[in-house]
């Protein structure tokens, strides 16, 4: 039934916040340390592991589709205002490492993607020995 994987989730992020509340005691910080992020781990293994042993009903698996779906996004955008409030009240240095942060994010995105090679428009063609050389360029 679908209340199952909702249940399963609810359960998740219980035992994330709670492990979260530990961590922040152990560390010192009178704060949850990755709590959403442990609940989210938790939901992932424990989905996959009932899935592995053929115990999840597709009702239940599609309870949790659902509120993974809404959940994820409104925690996000949580976190970000979190986020955007502090850097705000930190000062002009922690909205400077914020945005170029985000700036070098952008133009690092073509360089790990990579460009990919257009063989036509260049005019290469491969040669005997399989590499790329240009038609005007003799093949050895």
């Amino acid at each position: 039934m679908v209340i199952y994987g909702v249940a399963l989730l609810a359960g998740c992020m219980m035992a994330g916040l709670i492990v979260g509340d530990l961590l922040g005691q152990l560390l010192g910080i009178d704060s949850n340390l990755g709590g959403v992020g442990i609940a989210m781990l938790l939901l992932i293994f424990s989905t996959s592991w009932l899935k592995d042993r053929g115990r999840l009903p597709e009702a239940t698996a599609s309870g949790i589709n659902f509120w993974n779906a809404m959940y994820i996004p409104i925690v996000v955008a949580m976190a970000a205002s979190q986020n955007v409030a502090a850097a705000f009240s930190g000062g002009l240095v922690a909205i400077l490492a914020g945005a170029l942060a985000v700036v070098l994010g952008l133009v690092m995105v073509p360089v790990i993607a990579g460009k990919p090679r257009d063989d036509k428009a260049t005019g290469a063609v491969p040669n005997s020995e399989g590499r790329l050389t240009s038609v005007s360029e003799p093949s050895r």
